[in-house]
C-alpha cells in the first residue's frame, strides 16, 4: 500500500503540473483566437508555463508505465465476472491501448507547445487548432488517467470538471508569476491596475464556472441515486475525507468568490495573491480527493 500510495503523489504531482502548462497553452490560445491587447504583459508568464509541459508529461507517462497497479482494471480478473455493460471498458482500457493514446496526448500537446513558440504570423491559426484539438483530446486524458482509477464509476461531465480546476489553477498561477515579476523588475511598469482587475475577474468567473460544474456533477448524481455513480461519492462523503470534501469548495470556490465579489480586491495585489495561493492549493486537493481514495478506499 505505501508504496501505491508513493506513485499516486507523483501521479497527482504530474497531473497537476501538465494542468498547468495545458493552461497556459489555454489562455495563449483564448486570446490569439480573440485577438485580445490587454493581455500582452502577461503572455509571458503563460508561455513559461507551457514550457514546463514537455517535462511533466515525460514524468506523467512515467507513472503510467512503471505503476499499472494503481489502475484496478489492470488486474487479470478486472470485467469477468461483468456483463455487456463492461466489454467497451475492457476494450478502452486495454493497456496497450490505453499507453498508445497516452503518448498521443502527450506528442500532440507537446507539438502545440513548440508550435506556440515558433511561429508568429500564424499564431491564430494555430491557437484555433490547438482549442479544437485540446477539448478532445484532454477529455479523453482525464477519463483516462484519473477517472479509471474507479473503473466502475462514470461521468459525464468529468472532462468539463477537470478542465475548470486546471484553468482556474493556471490563472492563479499567472497572477502569481505576474506579481513576481513586477516585483523582481521586469513587469515592473507595465503591469497596471486594469491588467489585475482583469485577471481577478477571469479568476473569480472560473471559480464559480468550477462550482458550477462541481454542483452538477454531485447533484445529478446524488438525484438519480444510482449505486454504480453514488459509490464515488460515498467514499469521499464518510470519516476523514468528509473534512476534505467540504475544504475543497471553501478553497476552490468560497474563499475567491467572497473575497474577489469587491471590485478593489481584484485591484489590490496582496489580496489577489493571496486568493491565487488559495486556488493553487484547493486544486492539489481537488486532485487528492480525485485519486486517494480510490487508492486508499
Amino acid at each position: 500500500m505505501s508504496v501505491n500510495l508513493i506513485w499516486a503523489g507523483v501521479l497527482l504531482v504530474s497531473y497537476y503540473a501538465v494542468g498547468l502548462g495545458l493552461a497556459g497553452l489555454c489562455f495563449l490560445a483564448i486570446h490569439y483566437t480573440a485577438g485580445a491587447t490587454w493581455s500582452d504583459a502577461l503572455r509571458r508568464p503563460a508561455e513559461a508555463l507551457a514550457r514546463a509541459l514537455p517535462f511533466a508529461l515525460v514524468l506523467l507517462v512515467m507513472v503510467l508505465v512503471a505503476r499499472p497497479q494503481l489502475y484496478e482494471w489492470t488486474n487479470a480478473g478486472f470485467g469477468a465476472a461483468g456483463g455487456s455493460e463492461l466489454a467497451f471498458k475492457r476494450f478502452w482500457l486495454a493497456r496497450p491501448f490505453f499507453l498508445a493514446r497516452a503518448v498521443a496526448y502527450a506528442v500532440i500537446w507537446a507539438g502545440f507547445a513548440l508550435a506556440f513558440r515558433r511561429v508568429s504570423r500564424r499564431q491564430v491559426a494555430v491557437s484555433a487548432a490547438f482549442l479544437v484539438v485540446f477539448s478532445v483530446t484532454f477529455t479523453l486524458a482525464s477519463v483516462d488517467w484519473i477517472m479509471s482509477l474507479e473503473p466502475h464509476w462514470y461521468s459525464t461531465v468529468f472532462g468539463v470538471y477537470n478542465f475548470a480546476g486546471l484553468f482556474l489553477s493556471g490563472l492563479a498561477a499567472i497572477v502569481l508569476a505576474a506579481l513576481w515579476l513586477e516585483r523582481q523588475g521586469p513587469l515592473r511598469g507595465v503591469l497596471t491596475e486594469e491588467h489585475l482587475h482583469d485577471l481577478g475577474k477571469l479568476l473569480f468567473a472560473f471559480s464559480t464556472f468550477w462550482m458550477y460544474i462541481w454542483f452538477s456533477q454531485y447533484m445529478l448524481i446524488w438525484y438519480t441515486n444510482i449505486p454504480e455513480e453514488t459509490t464515488y461519492f460515498l467514499r469521499r462523503l464518510h470519516g476523514v475525507w468528509f473534512g476534505l470534501f467540504l475544504l475543497n469548495v471553501l478553497l476552490n470556490w468560497v474563499v475567491p468568490f467572497a473575497v474577489l465579489l469587491r471590485r478593489d480586491t481584484k485591484r489590490a495585489r496582496t489580496v489577489l495573491a493571496v486568493v491565487a495561493a488559495v486556488v493553487l492549493v484547493g486544486r492539489a486537493l481537488d486532485l487528492y480527493l480525485m485519486i486517494f481514495p480510490s487508492v486508499v478506499g
